[in-house]
């Protein structure tokens, strides 16, 4: 099992980014994708998650509004889109495969995203 996520983004504020997330060894459909983030000195932030097989997602309060999950079934891509971005949003995004009550299994190698003017 993989996941492998886009390269590093740098945006200004007030723009937008989305991160890519691409699984592989197993059946996408078949497991969740959350998405959680790590901005510097802080510890881990959950953002939400999507399940594949219908494109139900679940967003955390914080990110409501601003935030998209969607997925690529066809090409078992998993991505997040973030809007309106500011200074805070600066951090390491991960996707990560939820098996269902239990700690996520795999994680992708994280996303640098960068909010400076």
């Amino acid at each position: 099992v993989q996941l492998v996520q886009s390269g590093a983004e740098l945006r200004n504020p007030g723009t937008s980014v989305k991160v890519s997330c691409k699984a592989s060894g197993y059946t996408f459909t078949s497991k969740y994708i959350d998405w959680v983030r790590q901005a510097p000195g802080q510890g881990l932030e959950w953002m939400g998650r999507i399940d594949p097989e219908d494109g139900g997602t679940k967003y955390a309060q914080k990110f409501q509004g601003r935030v998209t999950f969607t997925v690529d079934t066809s090409t078992s891509t998993a991505y997040v889109e973030l809007s309106s971005l500011r200074s805070e949003d600066t951090a390491v995004y991960y996707c990560a495969r939820n098996p269902f009550a239990a700690p996520y299994d795999y994680w992708g190698q994280g996303t640098q995203v960068t909010v400076s003017s």
